[in-house]
C-alpha cells in the first residue's frame, strides 16, 4: 500500500486535495480527526483555540510524534488499498515516525498557498476550528510555524502550488494521483 500525506498551511488546499481523493475513491486519514476525538473527550468545544490547545499539549506531554502514533492505529483499521492518504501531517518527528513504519511507501505532497489567498480562504470557509480574527489567524500560522510545518513542507517529495482557482489545483492534485 502506497500512502500519501498531505500537508501544507492552514487553508492551502489540503482539505480540497483530500476530498478529491475521496472522490476517487481513496481512503482518506485525516490528522486533526485525532485532535478533534481528544478535544471531544475532554469534554472542550470544537473551536480553534481548544484544538490547538489540546494539539500543543499531547505534543509536550507525549511526543512531537503522537498524532502519527494515534493516526498510525487507524490505518490498521481500514480495508487494504492500493493507496491511502494521510491529511494534516505537522512536523518531521511526525515523518520520521511514519518514514519508520511505513518506508518507501509513505510519500509526502505539499500544498502551498500565498498568505494573502490562505487568509481570505479562511474567513471565507466557515470551519468550526477557524476563528475569524487575523490575528486569531496568524496565532495559528505561528503556532504550525513552531510545531515545524515548514521544515515538512520544504522536505516533501512532492509541492503543488495552490493560489489559482479551485479547478486549476484539482487539475494538478489528479495528475499526481494518477502518476502513483
Amino acid at each position: 500500500m502506497k500512502i500519501i500525506a498531505f500537508t501544507g498551511m492552514p487553508a492551502s488546499g489540503k482539505s480540497e486535495a483530500v476530498n478529491l481523493a475521496k472522490e476517487k475513491g481513496i481512503p482518506v486519514i485525516r490528522m486533526g480527526d485525532m485532535v478533534w476525538e481528544e478535544t471531544k473527550r475532554q469534554g472542550k468545544p470544537l473551536d480553534d483555540k481548544n484544538v490547538g490547545n489540546i494539539a500543543n499539549c499531547m505534543r509536550k506531554k507525549q511526543g512531537m510524534d503522537i498524532w502519527a502514533k494515534r493516526t498510525f492505529e487507524k490505518i490498521h483499521s481500514l480495508k487494504k488499498s492500493p493507496l491511502l492518504v494521510i491529511d494534516g501531517v505537522r512536523n518531521m518527528e511526525e515523518i520520521d515516525f511514519f518514514k519508520e513504519k511505513l518506508g518507501i511507501d509513505f510519500l509526502v505532497i505539499a500544498i502551498i498557498a500565498n498568505d494573502l489567498v490562505r487568509r481570505k480562504r479562511t474567513l471565507a470557509r466557515g470551519r468550526t476550528d477557524d476563528s475569524k480574527d487575523l490575528k486569531d489567524l496568524e496565532e495559528r500560522d505561528r503556532r504550525e510555524i513552531r510545531w515545524g510545518l515548514q521544515k515538512v513542507i520544504a522536505d516533501a517529495d512532492i509541492v503543488i502550488p495552490n493560489n489559482g482557482s479551485l479547478d486549476e489545483l484539482k487539475a494538478q492534485v489528479l495528475i499526481v494521483l494518477g502518476q502513483l
